[in-house]
């Protein structure tokens, strides 16, 4: 079985195309829960209007059922709340300059 911190890790490998760091860091992962095999992200992007949601989606969908024994994978993209620069990273707060 596979556990919540296998499927975040396997996240960071995803990266937002335009910043070039990962989901996770950047707080765009709501939500992973495992509930046996199967696996629900939920996750949102810097804005609506983004242009690469469908390539972000395929992007954690591989990245998910790339991980050995996994079983369905479902990844909701969501607007609610939304996203704000709070939600990163402390050190990818730094890396992107919102913090000193």
């Amino acid at each position: 079985m596979v556990s919540e911190k296998q499927v975040r890790d396997a996240l960071k490998k995803c990266l937002y195309p335009e910043i070039g760091e990962n989901l996770v860091d950047l707080g765009l992962i709501y939500l992973v829960d495992v509930n046996g095999n199967d696996v629900k992200v939920k996750m949102t992007l810097t804005t609506p209007h983004c242009p690469m949601h469908a390539y972000m989606t395929k992007q954690v969908q591989e990245a998910v059922e790339a991980l050995e024994g996994i079983g369905k994978v479902d990844v909701q993209l969501v607007w609610e709340p939304a996203w704000t620069p709070e939600l990163m990273s402390e050190e990818t707060k730094k890396r992107l300059g919102f913090t000193k």
